[in-house]
């Protein structure tokens, strides 16, 4: 059964959640009984059009375990974390809910989601799957997945008589073309970059180094990799990419430059797949280079067991089914609702075969060597928003990279520690 709920409270990704065990009352801690029973499930992912497309695949669930009802519950995501936050606190959280990986630590050590038994984690990519383990043990499973790309512009890469790029670029291969693709004259940029943390973070460990320190109480960026990837981001800025003011940043510039024709290679996500499909030109896609060493950027979701719900084994039963069945696959597939997690390829034929980017393999291919975000022990929008704005400073030629990288550190260290 469906039910939509709205509420009003703005969107918190989920911090403290310590009294989540306290007075829960979902019920005990063992198995399903046998005979019919009842499970819910709380989710985010299916909200803004693809309700029908869940609906689809909880109903084949039901049809192979005809004992088995799922209630669920779907939520905007602006509202979703808080809701979670309030219902562990009261012990009221579904069986199965959805959670992000930025959240994920929290709930481990609150042991507020159950540790999977008997999961067979060879059907996901293994990158996903590791995403949501912890000392060797499975707490969730990946339901989706996006990640970033290297986007080129094959037409402006033939008139400038380059080779395309490869997944054997690295970051001097790609500052090369860059220069030689750019004619700020004609207003044609060969690289596009956001100067962020979420671009920051990627680009540190490109460079073989660390963000954070192991615990996520301490930074570890001030170091010459946290330079390199602070330098490699800053340097574009009014050389081979526009600045601040030249338009860089501003909502779909990025985009709406790659529309136009006027921007060679451009780091984005595999969700603009959608709205470049009508681009006048011929354009592809490419692992993004690295610098040491590989890291591409992975975004996911993924669903948990309530470390209280009385029928832990229909609700295991439900996330593996939700994740890696066939129904599923296909599903996600056929609606183009964010992407399966699963490792056989054989399932994802009908995705690689969708046309532009003819090289959609580079999605699959980037998940050999990903960079997860950073989480911090506290503080982790303070963390986001200092290193984005001490970037930003060094790209305006207000302080030095090794100034602004410095100052991040020491700003960051004091709202994480």
């Amino acid at each position: 059964m469906f039910r939509s709920t709205h509420l009003t409270a703005a969107a918190a990704a989920a911090a403290v959640i310590a009294l989540a065990l306290a007075g829960c009352s979902s019920g005990d801690s063992g198995n399903a009984s046998d005979g019919p029973v009842t499970i819910t499930y709380s989710n985010f992912i299916s909200n803004g059009g693809n309700e029908e497309n869940l609906e689809t695949i909880v109903s084949a669930f039901e049809a192979e375990n005809p004992d088995v009802t799922v209630e669920v519950t779907t939520l905007p995501y602006a509202d979703y974390f808080t809701t979670l936050q309030t219902d562990l606190a009261a012990g009221t959280q579904a069986d199965v809910f959805d959670i992000e990986y930025a959240n994920f630590g929290t709930y481990v050590k609150d042991g507020v989601i159950a540790p999977l038994e008997g999961v067979d984690t060879s059907v996901y990519r293994e990158s996903l799957a590791e995403a949501y383990a912890s000392d060797g043990t499975q707490y969730a499973l990946p339901s989706s997945f996006s990640d970033v790309v290297l986007f080129y512009n094959s037409d402006l890469f033939d008139k400038a008589g380059l080779d395309y790029p490869t997944s054997d670029w690295t970051w001097a291969d790609e500052k090369a073309a860059a220069a030689k693709l750019t004619d700020q004259a004609a207003g044609v940029w060969g690289d596009y970059q956001p100067i962020t943390f979420y671009e920051y973070y990627k680009a540190v460990a490109q460079a073989g180094g660390d963000f954070l320190s192991a615990d996520g109480t301490a930074t570890a960026f001030d170091s010459p990799e946290g330079i390199a990837a602070a330098e490699w981001l800053v340097g574009k800025s009014g050389t081979v990419m526009p600045t601040t003011e030249q338009g860089a940043g501003t909502p779909d510039y990025d985009s709406g430059l790659f529309l136009e024709g006027k921007l060679a290679m451009w780091h984005s996500g595999i969700w603009m797949f959608g709205a470049m499909a009508d681009a006048p030109f011929t354009w592809d896609i490419a692992v993004e280079p690295g610098d040491t060493e590989k890291a591409s950027a992975l975004f996911s979701n993924a669903v948990a067991v309530s470390a209280t719900s009385a029928q832990k084994e229909a609700a295991q039963d439900f996330a593996e089914f939700l994740t890696s069945s066939k129904t599923m696959v296909e599903t996600r597939l056929d609606a183009g609702w964010e992407l399966p997690p699963v490792a056989d390829d054989s399932l994802l034929t009908s995705y690689l075969d969708k046309g532009a980017p003819a090289n959609r393999q580079a999605v699959f291919d980037s998940l050999e060597a990903v960079a997860l975000p950073p989480i911090a022990a506290t503080g982790q929008t303070e963390m986001q928003d200092i290193v984005t704005e001490e970037l930003s400073e060094a790209a305006a030629g207000r302080k030095t990279v090794e100034e602004a990288v410095s100052s991040a550190a020491q700003r960051v260290d004091a709202v994480i520690g």
